[in-house]
């Protein structure tokens, strides 16, 4: 494993959940901030771990700019519920039928012929679609595919996707085959630019549909992209850390990507308390390991 991938969180993993109080009630802020944070902005109002609570659509306030959100189907033979109207399904054919691997080989199909962001077109060796289990109850979602993803077509895979499966095997006692891993954008940004309003919003439909498919209970957004992409805010990830959200019903908890991670060491600490929430709210005990693996 590359340098800086050991010793990705603390060594002391005590096994202790971290108490409920620790969660800032709704409104607070926790977590480092920038001078960006102090902007004035909206963002979905947290719930507590505990007690998760569904959104009415009138309170839904800060996710306005974003298209109607599809609701929960019980199965996947069902999806095709999610076609018809508004913008966010505009080109998007899901089957009536199949399994959700069939169903998730179908979008994938359909990325890979996708023409809607001509600069990343250009520029991509191919598109990565997620990856992972199509039934697993928590899905990570990232900013975008990287150098190496763009070549090898699958999401983390360089030295950020070693940090993230450290951060999943040894942070949480979980397989990477256990989750389901995608971005917000499918096709790697040229010289690996943070993606624009623009480009999230035209791949806006794949993710939507892969989670409706997928349905997890959780979800994990690494970095600011994702998280305000997903959650529809301008906060900044210091900000959204360190309170659990809703998207659809599943919980969200927000934490920093592996690849900020990599280049401020001294956030990992930081990272591992987002971990320990996150494994809070799922109700799965924190591995008793004395130094992650290498």
């Amino acid at each position: 494993m590359p340098a800086g991938v050991a010793g990705a969180f603390p060594a002391e993993l005590t096994g202790t959940p971290v108490p409920t109080e620790t969660i800032p009630p709704s409104g607070k802020e926790t977590g480092p901030s920038t001078s960006a944070d102090t902007a004035s902005t909206t963002a979905p109002e947290p719930v507590s771990p505990a007690m998760p609570k569904k959104q009415p659509a009138r309170e839904t306030a800060s996710r306005k700019e974003l298209p109607p959100q599809p609701t929960a189907v019980p199965g996947a033979e069902q999806l095709s519920l999610l076609g018809g109207t508004g913008r966010t399904w505009q080109n998007v054919r899901l089957p009536e039928g199949g399994s959700r691997e069939e169903i998730l080989a179908e979008l994938a199909r359909q990325v890979a012929q996708c023409v809607r962001c001509p600069a990343l077109v250009a520029n991509r060796t191919q598109t990565v679609f997620g990856v992972g289990n199509p039934y697993a109850e928590l899905v990570f979602i990232g900013e975008a595919p990287g150098y190496d993803e763009d070549v090898q077509g699958f999401p983390f895979v360089g030295r950020a996707g070693q940090l993230l499966t450290a951060m999943i095997t040894n942070g949480m006692g979980m397989r990477r085959e256990d989750v389901y891993i995608c971005n917000i954008l499918r096709c790697r940004p040229p010289n690996n630019r943070t993606p624009t309003r623009e480009e999230a919003a035209n791949c806006r439909p794949w993710l939507d549909a892969t989670l409706a498919v997928i349905q997890p209970k959780f979800i994990c957004c690494l970095g600011n992209v994702a998280a305000q992409n997903l959650l529809g805010t301008d906060l900044t990830i210091g900000r959204l850390r360190g309170k659990v959200w809703e998207y659809n019903g599943a919980k969200v908890i927000c934490t920093y990507h592996p690849a900020f991670l990599l280049r401020n060491p001294a956030m990992k600490r930081e990272a591992w308390e987002d971990l320990k929430l996150l494994l809070q709210v799922m109700g799965r005990p924190i591995p008793r390991r004395a130094t992650p693996e290498t």
